[in-house]
């Protein structure tokens, strides 16, 4: 098996449905996961290290889950009343929930991935649009017919307010905004939140997770956020027009680069991106605003690569 570039390099496998495939390129290149540079994975570049924050809470390992503090907290943060929101083993399980409660589909494609695709129920969307990254609001198709389920997973890091506080069923991520997957933190704002949680398991978000989340809403800017990714989005773009690629920036923590290879080309250098044929749209390749290590390396990769 052969590399693109050099015949004895290793084979970069084919990338998973979702991104965050650092650890699995890591392992069949032979690299130290530690030291690859993930990309594929949009988080918040600019949140604080969530390993200190956990790591006060370890003693709820010991407690059965217990929602109802964790529940509070968010619902003061963004403005919505304790029971129209339901906390969930992240964006993934709300989206599900919601799902196995009124179907849907989305009001267009392509779509994220894991939003039905069933014949009978309401419009989807996420705003901003997951892959575009265009808020529903700068499309100019407000006029329309609108989704009746919003993803909201990435509006905090996009506008740097939590939510557009719409009337409709909204499903958040709470990983996205505090760099935290491995936490699973969600949420589901409705005005019947109760025929969304008689699908949910007893005990479905962590108590480490919600001991966490309150310490966690204390750090939060969203709107220091959003300026700080929009400054780095731009460099971002820059960075990558600098080696002659050409990026579709809108207003998400990630740009879209049609360069087919893209993510074989970086792979080797320990920089993982995320290809979009899983959306439907082959030879493009996202790339998440990076933080500042992360730049640095997408930069000395692409030098090295092209």
């Amino acid at each position: 098996m052969t590399g693109i570039d050099d015949p004895l390099r290793p084979v970069v496998p084919a990338p998973g449905s979702h991104g965050g495939d650092a650890w699995a390129v890591a392992e069949a290149l032979g690299l130290d996961p530690t030291e690859v540079v993930d990309l594929s994975q949009t988080l918040n570049p600019f949140a604080a290290d969530p390993a200190p924050i956990v790591g006060r809470h370890l003693d709820a390992l010991a407690r059965y889950p217990d929602p109802g503090h964790a529940t509070a907290a968010l619902a003061e943060a963004i403005g919505v009343a304790p029971d129209r929101l339901l906390l969930t083993n992240g964006g993934s399980e709300a989206i599900r929930l919601v799902a196995a409660e009124l179907g849907g589909r989305p009001i267009a494609e392509p779509e994220f991935g894991l939003h039905p695709r069933l014949p009978d129920g309401p419009a989807w969307r996420s705003d901003p649009h997951n892959p575009t990254g265009a808020l529903w609001e700068s499309t100019g198709e407000l006029d329309t017919a609108g989704p009746t389920v919003w993803d909201e997973a990435f509006y905090a890091l996009a506008t740097g307010r939590w939510t557009a506080d719409r009337p409709e069923v909204t499903v958040g991520s709470l990983t996205k905004t505090f760099a935290c997957p491995g936490l699973r933190l969600g949420y589901l704002i409705a005005d019947d939140v109760d025929r969304f949680a008689r699908h949910q398991p007893h005990w479905a978000v962590s108590s480490v997770a919600l001991a966490a989340l309150p310490d966690l809403l204390d750090t939060a800017d969203l709107p220091g956020w959003q300026r700080s990714i929009a400054a780095r989005r731009r460099e971002l773009v820059d960075l990558l027009a600098s080696v002659g690629l050409t990026s579709t920036a809108a207003d998400a923590p990630w740009v879209l680069v049609d360069a087919p290879g893209l993510r074989d080309r970086l792979a080797g250098d320990g920089v993982v991106v995320r290809d979009c044929a899983s959306f439907g749209l082959p030879g493009v390749a996202r790339v998440a605003v990076p933080d500042e290590r992360g730049f640095e390396r997408l930069s000395a990769a692409l030098a090295a690569r092209w």
